[in-house]
This record gives C-alpha cells, structure tokens and sequence, in this order.
C-alpha cells in the first residue's frame, strides 16, 4: 500500500525530466534546422549565433567548438556581425578560463569605439573593456568603461544590465580596497536584479556581495550570501552558476575543518559541471577535492586529483587554474617534506599567476615559498619571500591574508633568537587575529550550513507540532458533539454518494452526445474533403494540361513539355498527399500554388504574372494552415476572370500573421465578379467555391474557439473590376513529436 504512491511519484518525476530533457532537445533541433533551411548569410550568421547561445547554457564543449566558424563568418560581414562574432569569442574564452584569449579578443574591441553600434552591443563593448581594464588593475580606466555601461543601461531602462554595471561597480571598488563603496554598489545591483525577475542575475548580485563580504574579512556574511546565491541558481536551473556557487561553499566548509561537507559540495559541483560538459569547472572541482584529500593527509589521492585537474586545464588554457593546481601541489609536497618537488610545483604556479598578472595569488605563492624554506632553515631566503609576499598584499588583494605571513615572519625570528623582532611581529599578527571572533565565525558557518542542509526537515516539524497542538484543542470541543458530527456525516456519505451517481451518468451521457458530435463532425469534414479533392482535381483543367502537353509535343517542345510534365506531376501528388490532411506546413501550401500558377502560367502562353509571398515570421515558427484552401479562388481569378484576356493581368497571394489568426489576402485584376457571373457555370462554381470554404471555415471555428471569416470583394470598387479575397484563420503551427508520440 505504501510502495505503490512512491512508485508512481519516481514515474512522474522521470516522465517530467524526460519531458524537460526532450524539449531541451527539440530546441536544439529547432536551431539546428533554421540554421540548415537559411540560405540568406547574415540571417544564417544570426541563426549560428543563437545555437551557440544555446549551447553556453547547456553544452559548454559545443559551445567553444562553434567559436571559430562563427568568428570565421562574422568577420566578413558588417560591424556589428563582426562585433557579435568577436564577443561570442571572447565571452566563451572567460567562460573557459581562457585569459589569454579573453584579453586578446576583447582588446579587438576597442577600433569599434569608433564605430556605430547598437547601444545593446555598446553596452557589452563598455562592460567587456571594463572587464579587461579590471584584469590589468587598471582601476580608474576599468570604472570609466562601467560608468559607461551603467548610462547605458539606465537610458535602456533594463534591469539586467544596470545590475550587472553595478555589480562591476562594486568589484572595482573592492579591488581598491574601499569597502564601503563595494558595499553600496553590490546592494544597488540586487535592487536592480530583484527588479528584473531575472533569478540567476539576482543569484550573481548576491553571490558578488559575497566575494566581497569574504576580501574583507567577514566570512559569515559571506556564506550566508552563497548559500541564497545557491537556492536562487538552483531555482532558475542555471547549471554552470551552481557549480561555481558549490564549490564556493565547499571552500568555506573546508575553512572550518568540516571535511566531509567540503567534500560533498565538491562532488555536487563536479557533477553539475558535468551536465553541462564544462571541462573547466569539472578540473577546478578535481582540484578542490585534492586540498580535501590532503586534509585526510591521503596524499595519493590528492596528487592524483591534481593530475587530472592539470590535464583538462590545459586542454582550455585556464592558466590561472594551473596556478592554482601547482600551488596545491606545492604545499602537499612541502607536507610530505619533497621540499625540491614543492619549489619545482610553487615555481610553476608563479609562471601560470605571471602571464594573468595575479598579483594576489602571486603573494600568496611567495608566502608558500617562504615556509618551505623556513622548514629547511634557510631563513635569509625565506624572510626575503615572506616580505616580497606582504609588499605585493600591501598594494593588491584583500589585506586580511597578511597577518599570516606575520606570524610565519614572528616564528622565524623566534627560532632565530631575535625576541624582540619576533614580539613585533607577534603583536601586529594579534591586532589582525582574533582567535575569539575566528571560533565564533567557524561555529555560525556551521550553522548556517545545517540551517541550509535541514532547512525543509525542520519547516515540517514544526508543521506537524502546529497539527499537533489544533487537533488536542479541536479534541476538548468536539468531544460531545461526536454522534451529532457522525450523524451528518452519514447524510453528506449519502449526498456525496448520490451526487456521484448523477455525476457518472451525466458523464456517460456527456461522453455519449461529444462522441455522437465526433462523429459527425468527422463524416462532415470526409464529405467536405471529397468535395474538395473532386473541386481541386477539376476535369477541365486536367484535360487542358494533357492537351498543352500535347501541343509541346506535337511543337517538338521537348524543353517545355517536360518541364510542364513534372511540374504538373508533382501538383497532382502534392494535391493527392495534402488533401486528406487537416493542416499541412504553410511551406507546402506556398509549393502547391506555385506550381499551379505555373502550370497555368504555361498553359496560358505566359500572359499573367503571380506572386506568392509569406511573412519570414511565420516561416520560422512552421505555421501550418488547411490544406488547399486558397486553391479554389485562385482557379476562380484565372478560369472566370480571364486574366489571360486581360493587359498586364496579375495574380498576388499573402499570407500574414494578425494577433493568433491567419490571415490570407488573394488579389486579381482579371474581369470582375458582375462580369463573371453573366456566365451560368461560372456562377455555379464560384458559389460551390465559397460555400464549402465557409463550411471549412466554421468548422475551425467551432474546434479552435476562434472568429475567422471569409469575405470576397471587387478589387478596383470603382470599374467592378478584379476581386480580392480576405480570409482569416486560426493560426496555428507544427507540433514535433518524439519516437514514443510525445510533444
């Protein structure tokens, strides 16, 4: 009994994921096919682009492996393509930890300062150059490009990019050390985001005012902001920002000595990493997971995790995460006292922080360097690393990670006997350290990461303590009036139980009328599919195009008479396929007219010109209409109106989108309708013709809830002469299905 409602509920979850998995993969395939059917190349451009779009979110591999066919296409079409193709290059690089590449192709930005561009892609030149003026710690320029952006943005009025210009804002002015200033502009830019609705812009505000929080010290302000950066990406499913954000807190965990946890979110940051084929943030993880194995002093382990951190690294050129990588390597040898093995990892970890000029991290390896010598006793040259170390935080970084460099300097002079440079240095180590505050910021740290872990465990609780305490109060009232309780329950069983039983029936009666309606709606739609296909198939014009045919042949026409013979062929079998269908592609129908204006065209020595046009919109999205419907008017214009007799005489056909319905515009300059219907069988035709499109007509109405009508008209209102058709549709457009026949 209590098996079969899980049961059921891991079967809805899985219909839902591959739901979810297949629509994923139908948008793909949407993209996919738009990029194949587009022969116009700037519209092609835009149509790879977008796949690529698509693919940052959901492929990051795929993603970097279309960079160099879109920057290879875009280079040779106008700015602002050009622009476009080489910001896709560049954002998928930082995406990549590419810094070389990143700061190459965003420096190719700066020529199109001078250029006119859309103020969209304007904001994203300004936004990138403040990027790369930031990575230079070039600090004053790097605001001016944000200020910039931010204008923009403003001017704009979008949400989005004005909290991602204050988000930058902020960076920069934590960057210069000014916290109160990084403070106000990252609480700007979660105003901004909040405004927006955008839940994974709001997660990166608030993850930024964590990085922010933590470079000045306060680290469980700094947490408590992950972990709501965390629920806010997890609500908005953005993968790659959950990954980031998990191993942010796994680092947290592991700053209090909670191992295991450190472990776990490592894990579930690889592991969305992977859903997303994210090589990078996939070897980030498999370097965090070594600090944890050498914190079990699991050596192997954590060299091995190294190793394999290396080598997808590499493949993306993240040469700050080698930095990293090789840092981590240094200090697991420098543990196991392989002091050559550590110098040769902390060397290579300078090189890699070098070429990004990250000075942070370039005084954070010194400091790594310096107690490895401090371990071998060489003090002169470990002195010498440690100052360099706190010479370079003095000017970069968050000043907070000097007062460990301070101690190591205080016990090497402690060891060298020179008490009174080791108490100097001791004192200025306590003025930043304050061992009361470190336990109280590692004992709320924990807190907030069980708050978080049974957040939904304790909510029930206290759920169930609430029903608790209502059902003893609901107990001492309702004691005496148990048999008055019972007896009208025993009236509603009986209601309810009638109410069933009308409610079956009506049911059954219900379903009986709407099938009966089916029925008949199906053997009119057959009937009016008949007289259709009988209408479309007009003798006359079959036994006229046998007889052109025949007059090519007899010419010896031999270029004609097969070009009308396949163009009439293929007609009769698009006619034939299409006819017994309710709705077919809007590109079928457009093919169906043209070659029968064609074959027409042909049949009548060329003395009418037609068009066939379809608004691009409706192309795109697959819009489907009922088959042949415009066919009998058309045959109308050239049949009854002449327009073989008529000078200049014309034949245009339009199909457009109004709102939801499909609008369709037929125009002929042939003889008229009052000229016409002096013909008996024109007359007869012509009313054959709208009667039964009206009947189509209402019968789409009365399924899909809609108002479309048909009115015919004469074109020139003044002579009488011409007709034009309005007719307006439900619209509607292809559904794809899966092999299993599921949307």
């Amino acid at each position: 009994m209590i098996r079969a409602p899980k049961t059921y509920l891991i079967c809805v979850i899985t219909c839902l994921f591959s739901v979810f998995v297949y629509s994923q993969k139908n948008e793909e395939n949407n993209l996919k096919q738009l990029l194949k059917d587009e022969k116009d190349i700037s519209k092609n451009f835009r149509h790879l682009l977008a796949l690529g779009e698509y693919y940052k979110l959901h492929n990051i591999h795929r993603a970097d492996s279309l960079k160099g066919i879109i920057l290879s296409k875009g280079t040779n079409l106008n700015n602002e393509n050009w622009f476009r193709a080489l910001l896709y290059f560049a954002e998928i690089a930082e995406i990549q930890g590419n810094n070389d590449q990143y700061i190459k192709k965003v420096s190719a930005f700066i020529p199109f300062l001078s250029k006119n561009l859309s103020d969209e892609l304007k904001f994203k030149e300004y936004y990138h150059l403040g990027k790369y003026y930031r990575n230079r710690l070039e600090l004053v320029k790097a605001k001016s490009f944000f200020n910039s952006s931010l204008s923009l943005a403003i001017k704009a009025r979008n949400n989005v990019e004005i909290a991602e210009s204050y988000s930058s804002i902020a960076l920069n002015f934590m960057l210069s050390n000014h916290k109160d200033s990084a403070l106000y502009y990252t609480e700007e830019s979660i105003k901004y985001a909040r405004r927006s609705a955008n839940k994974s812009v709001l997660a990166e505000s608030f993850n930024n005012q964590a990085n922010i929080y933590s470079y000045f010290g306060q680290v469980e302000l700094s947490v408590a902001k992950n972990y709501f950066s965390l629920q806010l990406a997890s609500s908005a499913n953005d993968l790659a920002k959950m990954a980031r954000y998990t191993r942010e807190i796994g680092k947290s965990q592991l700053s209090i000595s909670n191992i295991d946890e450190a472990e776990k979110y490592y894990n579930q940051s690889i592991e969305f990493s992977r859903q997303i084929f994210d090589e990078r943030q996939i070897a980030l993880g498999y370097s965090n997971l070594s600090t944890v194995f050498k914190e079990r002093k699991d050596y192997v382990k954590a060299i091995d995790y190294n190793r394999k951190a290396i080598a997808k690294l590499i493949s993306v050129n993240d040469l700050n995460g080698l930095g990293e990588v090789y840092n981590n390597l240094g200090i697991i040898y420098r543990e196991q006292h392989q002091y050559k093995l550590a110098d040769h990892s902390f060397n290579k970890a300078l090189v890699y922080y070098e070429a990004t000029n990250n000075r942070e991290q370039i005084a954070g390896v010194y400091h790594n360097v310096g107690t490895v010598f401090k371990q071998q006793k060489k003090y002169d040259v470990a002195l010498n690393y440690l100052y360099k170390s706190i010479e370079i935080r003095k000017q970069f970084g968050s000043k907070r990670n000097i007062f460990h460099t301070y101690r190591v300097i205080a016990n090497i002079y402690s060891e060298l006997g020179k008490t009174k440079e080791s108490l100097k240095f001791m004192h200025i180590y306590l003025n930043y350290l304050d061992s009361n505050i470190t336990v109280q910021e590692s004992a709320k740290i924990a807190e907030l990461s069980e708050l978080y872990r049974s957040e939904k465990r304790e909510r029930l609780i206290q759920m169930q303590a609430d029903s608790i305490n209502r059902q003893h109060q609901e107990k001492s009232f309702t004691s005496t009036k148990l048999e008055n309780i019972e007896l009208k329950n025993r009236q509603k069983s009986y209601v309810i139980i009638g109410f069933i039983i009308i409610s079956i029936l009506a049911g059954i009666i219900g379903f009986y009328r709407s099938n009966q309606r089916k029925i008949k709606q199906q053997q009119k739609e057959a009937e009016m599919l008949q007289t259709l296909l009988r209408t479309q198939m007009n003798p006359h014009f079959i036994f006229n195009s046998m007889s052109v045919i025949q007059s090519y042949i007899y010419d010896n026409d031999v270029k004609n008479s097969s070009k009308f013979l396949v163009n009439f062929s293929r007609l009769i079998r698009l006619i034939l396929e299409n006819s017994p269908k309710e709705f077919i592609p809007i590109s079928t129908e457009v093919e169906i007219l043209q070659k029968y204006l064609e074959a027409q065209k042909l049949r009548f020595e060329e003395r009418f010109e037609f068009s066939v046009e379809v608004e691009d919109q409706m192309m795109l999205e697959n819009a489907m209409i009922p088959p042949m419907i415009t066919q009998p008017f058309i045959e109308n214009a050239i049949e009854h109106g002449q327009l073989h007799s008529v000078k200049d005489g014309f034949i245009r056909v339009l199909f457009s989108k109004n709102k939801e319905m499909l609008e369709i515009r037929i125009e002929d300059n042939g003889i008229g309708r009052k000229s016409a219907e002096k013909n008996k069988k024109s007359k007869d035709h012509t009313s054959m013709a709208l009667n039964i499109t009206r009947e189509r007509i209402a019968n789409l109405n009365s399924k899909y809830k809609t108002n479309g009508y048909l009115l015919v008209e004469d074109y020139d209102k003044i002579l009488e002469t011409g007709t034009k058709v309005l007719i307006s549709l439900p619209y509607q457009v292809e559904v794809q299905t899966n092999k299993n026949g599921l949307k």
